[in-house]
């Protein structure tokens, strides 16, 4: 079985990682070893990166090599598949809550293009404005306009539209993909469902019914206009913060005649002031966003970035910075690509013969790159990109 009650009581109190709350006791860091134990997933190991690459003939991304996506179910199964010929789609999905995306919001797309171009297969990506209506209170006309604006971030990112099929909750839900809610649903108990995911008697019945809505993307008869009748397996990147719909998910689809979607999982984008989570969207100065400007960005790495740098030169020249905490450290092992540049500045700012300063304005300088690459990109998004992204249509070269 692939769901469980959580037995493990004293990593409950120490730790809260569920769709809608990231947090650690007295704001530690999150432990992905013990959460790796707890949801039941496996280490992702250098022989399936080693793998990856052999399977692709391209070096693996950054997020793979660095252990951003550290943590899997089944990935295995999908590269004994790929290697036999066989096809498989990708999934993954956004909840359309703010305007802007921020830098945590961005890597599971990015590295998504990267699985999408590397294996040449196609994508669906849900937008599930109705949870985000359930569950910030959003209006229902608010909810859909914001899906509508990251879209636009999701679409800069590079994706196919040729193997690529965008939609929003309130738009598609029905027809095919409503009659798999309705299976995932009589497979699922009440009691199951709380186990899972906490509810409570004051939650809504809104926010009780929502799983199944995320679930049914794993299979492809959601998607009749691209998949027909096939019954090819499902690859999802996303978050571990998102795992406990997917433990739900798994359980039922062998039951209802489904493969069991495998999953590629990341952990957290830290918050500039710590590693004790993910970045929030609701403290602005907590995040990097791809609409702040170069002056921005310059001012909040300064100021809100932590530092593993020492009181004084002095302290840092003798003891070097503590690389465990430093947060300008951490994000250049996220988006600085060179390998061997992380490493110099690893054994330099490690030493203390670099300053924090100095590690703070190369991580100005990759950041500003990046937002404004990203900035061009959706500027050249247009409403009937958009339009074409989110329609309803056959993908006839999607595996081309």
């Amino acid at each position: 079985m692939e769901l469980k009650d959580d037995k493990n009581k004293e990593v409950e109190e120490e730790q809260v990682v569920n769709p809608w709350e990231v947090s650690a006791k007295d704001g530690g860091k999150i432990d992905y070893d013990k959460l790796i134990d707890k949801f039941g997933c496996q280490r992702l190991d250098e022989s399936l990166i080693q793998r990856v690459q052999r399977l692709t003939n391209r070096a693996p991304h950054v997020f793979l090599r660095r252990g951003v996506f550290f943590a899997h179910r089944d990935f295995n199964d999908i590269l004994d598949s790929y290697e036999k010929g066989e096809k498989f789609y990708l999934y993954t999905g956004r909840g359309p809550s703010s305007e802007a995306l921020h830098l945590g919001h961005l890597i599971p797309f990015m590295f998504t293009k990267y699985l999408q171009d590397a294996f040449k297969v196609p994508l669906v990506i849900q937008l599930t404005d109705d949870e985000k209506c359930m569950w910030k209170n959003l209006s229902v006309e608010e909810s859909q306009r914001l899906a509508r604006e990251n879209a636009k971030d999701i679409i800069a990112c590079g994706f196919d539209i040729s193997k690529t099929f965008i939609f929003s909750d309130f738009d598609y839900v029905g027809g095919a993909f409503y009659k798999n809610m309705v299976r995932v649903a009589k497979c699922v108990t009440y009691n199951k469902v709380v186990g899972i995911f906490g509810f409570t008697g004051e939650d809504h019945i809104g926010k009780v019914s929502f799983p199944p809505v995320q679930a049914v993307p794993s299979f492809p008869s959601s998607f009749p206009h691209i998949f027909g009748n096939e019954n090819i397996r499902c690859l999802i990147p996303c978050a571990i913060d998102q795992d406990p719909y997917f433990r739900m998910t798994r359980d039922v689809a062998p039951r209802i005649g489904y493969h069991k979607p495998a999953l590629i999982e990341s952990s957290f984008f830290p918050a500039l002031q710590g590693e004790n989570g993910k970045m929030s969207a609701s403290d602005p100065n907590s995040a990097i966003y791809v609409t702040d400007s170069a002056k921005e960005i310059k001012n909040k790495i300064n100021r809100y970035a932590f530092s593993g740098g020492r009181d004084s030169i002095e302290l840092h020249r003798k003891y070097g910075a503590n690389l465990e905490v430093d947060i300008p450290f951490k994000y250049l092992g996220f988006f600085l690509d060179d390998d061997a540049e992380l490493e110099h500045i690893r054994e330099e700012y490690g030493s203390g013969r670099m300053l924090t300063g100095e590690i703070k304005k190369r991580l100005v300088e990759v950041l500003t790159d990046l937002v404004e690459r990203h900035r061009r990109a959706r500027a050249a998004v247009t409403d009937e990109m958009v339009d074409a992204f989110m329609a309803v249509r056959p993908l006839p070269n999607m595996f081309n």
